[in-house]
């Protein structure tokens, strides 16, 4: 009876495992179309010459507003809307972000921002890994994280104003640390959920979860990669 239960106990596990692993590739597929997306986007703008005319635009500045207020509302309204939209808002908001990171092909060399996305995905799946195998409970560092992009916000705005070279560094390292622990924290988080049952509650709902984990680790991915930019662009002056 032992041996029985213990098999029945192990079939589950692995079940769990599986639909973990099914909706983690979800998730990912989601992710790297956001972020092809945003690269072609970017790279059309650049060429066009259109990010010169834009970052000396209102314009831009009326972008960010609306770009923030897409992961906002998609963060908050995901419940409620039908995967279509969801995954229309995902898109959108990945096109608009390329449009507005076109602008960093006018401070640094192609050359370096090819290898700092090099360099950002090889930190992302070693942290994207660790936040999969590991049995620790990463929880209370994911709240830790968060406070710590509190306070790279608060920063940013307050350097605005003083303009100190030191902060700034300082709120790139730091930046880079908070980052690679968000993706660890996100991976796991989203291993968890589809543990937990999502993979059985219908397309719908596998859509927007994807689409959320996605948006997720989509930002991980490009914060990182910007603070990154910092340390390893190559300015094009």
């Amino acid at each position: 009876m032992q041996t029985q239960i213990g098999t029945h106990d192990i079939t589950r596990v692995q079940a769990k495992q599986q639909a973990s692993t099914v909706f983690l590739a979800k998730v990912f597929n989601w992710m790297a179309v956001g972020l092809a997306l945003t690269g072609a986007v970017a790279y059309l703008v650049a060429a066009s010459g259109l990010a010169v005319s834009l970052i000396a635009s209102p314009l831009f500045f009326i972008l960010v507003l609306v770009e923030l207020g897409l992961v906002f509302f998609l963060s908050a309204r995901i419940d409620q809307m039908q995967p279509a939209t969801a995954t229309a808002i995902f898109v959108g908001y990945s096109a608009l972000n390329g449009v507005i990171l076109s602008t960093i092909f006018l401070i640094y060399t192609h050359a370096s921002i090819a290898a700092t996305f090099l360099v950002t995905a090889g930190m992302f799946a070693a942290m994207a890994i660790y936040g999969m195998v590991t049995k620790r409970d990463l929880s209370g560092m994911g709240s830790f994280m968060f406070m710590g992009v509190i306070g790279i916000i608060l920063a940013s705005m307050v350097n605005i104003f003083l303009q100190s070279p030191a902060l700034y560094w300082a709120i790139s390292a730091i930046g880079v640390f908070v980052f690679v622990g968000l993706t660890a924290y996100d991976v796991q988080k989203i291993k968890n959920i589809g543990e937990q049952g999502i993979m059985s509650q219908g397309e719908a709902a596998i859509r927007k979860g994807a689409i959320i984990g996605a948006l997720a680790l989509y930002l991980d991915f490009i914060n990182l990669f910007l603070m990154l930019l910092r340390f390893f662009g190559g300015s094009r002056d």
